[in-house]
C-alpha cells in the first residue's frame, strides 16, 4: 500500500484492514514523503499489529516505486494491493483468496467495486463502476481493454508465481493500474469474479488519479497504443482511424509519432477533406475500398458509437479482431 498525505482517510482504511475475517495476512506500507502525519498513523498502527509493516520510500517518489519497493518486502503466497484512502469490506481478503483457491485454472480474482464520496459523486464515476461490476460479473473484463482500466487498482488479488509471470510491478509505465491490465491481457489471464461489493472506492477533488499528471488522457492514450502495437496490430492490414473530434486528433498525433501509417475516416460531414496534421480526412464509405483493415475507434458521443459499431457488424468485422474501441 503506498501511503502519501493520507491521513485524512488512513485510520479509517487501516481498520477495514484490521477487520478483515481472514486474519492470516501481511500489510506492507510504504510512506512515499508524506508531508502530514501519515508515517506517525501508519507506526502508531505497526505498534498496535504486527501484521502490519511499515517502511519509507527512500527512493524516486512515486506510486510505481513504492509499489516494486513494498512488493520486494512482501512474503505472501497471494497478493493483493491497497491504496490509503480507501476501505475494504470486513470479507474482502476472505472471499478473492477463497475464489482463487477455488478455481485454480483462473489467474485473478476480482470483487464488485463501489463509489462513495464525502462530496456530490460524479454519474461518471457511478457509471464507471457499474460498468466494472458488469464485466467482471461475466468475468470478461478484457474483452474491453482499450476502452478504460478493466480492473481497479486496489481489487484483485493474484498467487506470487502468476503475478512474476507478467513481470510484477517491475514495469515504470503511468497509469500503473492499466498497464498490469495490459499486460495481464497479454498473457491470457483468466478473471474469477466474487459477485458483491467488496471495495469501497472514494472519491475526493484531490485525489491521485485526479491531479497527477501522471493520469493524464494522453498517457492512457498513449498506453493503448502501445500494448495495440504490440499485441493486437497487424502490420500486413490497412489501419483505420475512425473519428474526427479531440480523441480520435490526439491518437492520430501518437500515430504519426510512431510512425505508424494510417487512413483516417470519419462520417462528420464538416470534418471530410480535412488536412489534419498533414493526413486528409476521408469519407467513412472508403472502408469498402479497403482489403481487411483494422480499425480503431475513437468517438465520444454515445448515439455515433451504436451508429458506428452497429455499421461494423453489419460488414461482418469482429470486436477486437478487426475493430477496436478506443473510448
Amino acid at each position: 500500500m503506498p501511503v502519501y498525505n493520507a491521513e485524512k482517510f488512513l485510520i479509517e482504511c487501516l481498520d477495514s484492514i484490521l477487520n478483515q475475517s481472514l486474519i492470516d495476512w501481511e500489510l506492507i506500507a510504504i510512506d512515499d514523503y508524506s508531508a502530514d502525519n501519515s508515517y506517525e498513523i501508519l507506526l502508531s498502527f505497526q505498534a498496535k499489529d504486527p501484521r502490519i509493516k511499515v517502511y519509507q520510500n527512500t527512493g524516486v517518489k512515486g506510486i510505481i516505486p513504492c509499489l516494486q519497493v513494498a512488493y520486494n518486502l512482501a512474503k505472501g503466497n497471494f497478493l493483493s494491493r491497497m491504496d490509503a484512502d480507501d476501505i475494504m469490506h470486513s470479507d474482502k481478503l476472505n472471499l478473492l483468496r477463497k475464489a482463487l483457491l477455488e478455481n485454480p485454472q483462473k489467474q485473478i480474482a476480482v470483487p464488485f467495486v463501489e463509489y462513495f464520496s464525502d462530496q456530490v459523486l460524479g454519474e461518471g464515476y457511478q457509471n464507471y463502476a457499474k460498468w466494472l461490476n458488469t464485466i467482471s460479473a461475466q468475468e470478461n473484463n478484457f474483452q474491453d481493454i482499450y476502452k478504460e482500466c478493466v480492473i481497479p487498482s486496489p481489487a484483485w488479488m493474484m498467487n506470487r508465481s502468476n503475478f512474476e509471470r507478467a513481470n510484477g510491478f517491475n514495469c515504470n509505465l503511468y497509469p500503473e493500474d492499466y498497464d498490469l491490465c495490459f499486460r495481464w491481457y497479454k498473457e491470457h489471464y483468466k478473471i474469477t469474479c466474487v459477485p458483491q461489493i467488496l471495495h469501497y472506492w472514494r472519491d475526493y477533488s484531490d485525489r491521485t488519479s485526479r491531479v497527477d499528471p501522471n493520469y493524464a488522457d494522453q498517457n492512457f492514450n498513449a498506453l493503448k497504443l502501445h500494448y495495440f502495437q504490440m499485441i493486437d496490430f497487424d502490420a500486413n492490414r490497412t489501419l483505420v482511424l475512425w473519428g474526427a473530434g479531440k480523441k480520435a486528433k490526439k491518437i492520430a498525433f501518437l500515430l504519426i509519432e510512431k510512425k505508424i501509417q494510417f487512413d483516417w475516416l470519419t462520417n462528420n460531414t464538416n470534418k471530410i477533406g480535412q488536412n489534419i496534421y498533414d493526413v486528409i480526412l476521408k469519407p467513412s464509405s472508403k472502408l469498402d475500398d479497403l482489403k481487411k483493415p483494422q480499425i480503431i475507434m475513437a468517438v465520444s458521443a454515445p448515439k455515433d458509437k451504436k451508429e458506428m459499431i452497429a455499421f461494423l457488424i453489419n460488414k461482418n468485422l469482429d470486436y477486437n479482431k478487426d475493430y477496436f474501441l478506443f473510448y
